[in-house]
This record gives structure tokens, sequence and C-alpha cells, in this order.
């Protein structure tokens, strides 16, 4: 299996909303993300999914500069395609 397919199948989530957002992202911005922000984008996809969402929507923050940095890439992606992100 493939980098690319392994990573697209890990933005499979039991959550509809995180599935667009999560391939969202990897679709568009993941190939031109430094090496430290595909690690943090992986990171993100090890999450259980309350836990990830609650971190895109803002209820809950990390401490990891490098993760958020993702975070806020991703909610800049899709605010202005989701309502619910704004």
């Amino acid at each position: 299996m493939s980098e690319e397919s392994r990573l697209r199948w890990l933005c499979r989530r039991g959550m509809k909303e995180l599935d667009v957002i999560m391939t969202g992202y990897l679709e568009s911005h993941y190939d031109l993300a430094s090496e430290a922000e595909k690690k943090a984008f992986v990171t993100l996809l090890e999450m259980h999914d309350p836990d990830l969402y609650a971190l895109l929507m803002g209820r809950q923050s990390s401490p990891n500069r490098t993760i958020e940095t993702v975070v806020g890439s991703i909610r800049d992606i899709f605010k202005h395609s989701s309502p619910r992100l704004k």
C-alpha cells in the first residue's frame, strides 16, 4: 500500500465531516507541507474522532506548535466552504 493510499484510508473517519475535512487537506495541501507538518497531520489522523473534532473546532488546543499550524491551515481551507467551521 502506498503512503498516499494509507493516508487516504486514515482520513476515513466515523464522522462524515472529518472525512471531508481531512481528505480535503490531504488532497490540497499535504504534498506542499513541510516534513514536520506532514508528521503533525499523521498525528492528527491517529487521534480519536471526538478529540480531533474538538481540536479542529477550537474547543481544545494542542501543546504542539506544528500541530496547531496544521490545524490552522485546515481551518483556513474549510472556513470558506463550510459554515460549521466559521
